[in-house]
C-alpha cells in the first residue's frame, strides 16, 4: 500500500496529478526574494515597473510565477513575461481543460484575455511544474 505523507505544504490534485507547495516558513520568503529580482530584472528589460503596464503583468523567473496568487476580474488581459536570462516557460490551466501555451524564451511573453468562469484556477509551467513546482493560483471574479 502507498502512503503519501506530507509535512506544512500545501497538496493541489490537478487532473490526477498532485502538486506539492513549498512546505515551510523559508519557502515564502525565498519566493518573495525570487519575485523581487524578477521585478527588478523587469525593469531593466523594460524601463519601468510592471505596475505601470496597461495589462496585468505576471513574472516568470527562476522557476517561479510571480505573484504566486493572483485574483482579476473576468475580461482582464494577463501577459505573462520570461524574465529568465536562459530558460523558456508556458502557461497552461491544465485542470480547466485548456491546451498549454507555447514556450515563452527570454524577454517574451505570452498573453490571455481571461474568459474563464469566476473561481480559482491553479495554473502551471509545462515543462517545470513536477520537478520544479512551478505552479501558480489565478482566482477570476465577475
Amino acid at each position: 500500500m502507498k502512503r503519501l505523507i506530507l509535512g506544512l505544504g500545501i497538496a493541489i490534485l490537478i487532473s490526477g496529478s498532485l502538486f506539492l507547495t513549498g512546505g515551510n516558513s523559508g519557502a515564502a520568503s525565498d519566493k518573495e526574494a525570487v519575485c523581487k529580482k524578477a521585478e527588478e530584472r523587469y525593469q531593466e528589460m523594460f524601463g519601468k515597473p510592471s505596475s505601470e503596464e496597461p495589462h496585468t503583468v505576471i513574472l516568470m523567473y527562476k522557476y517561479t510565477f510571480c505573484p504566486l496568487d493572483i485574483e482579476v476580474k473576468q475580461g482582464t488581459k494577463i501577459r505573462w513575461v520570461n524574465v529568465d536570462k536562459r530558460t523558456s516557460h508556458s502557461v497552461w490551466f491544465k485542470e480547466a481543460g485548456e491546451e498549454e501555451s507555447d514556450r515563452a524564451f527570454p524577454e517574451e511573453h505570452i498573453e490571455k484575455t481571461v474568459e474563464l468562469a469566476p473561481g480559482i484556477y491553479a495554473y502551471i509551467c509545462g515543462p517545470h511544474w513536477e520537478k520544479r513546482d512551478m505552479v501558480a493560483k489565478l482566482k477570476v471574479v465577475p
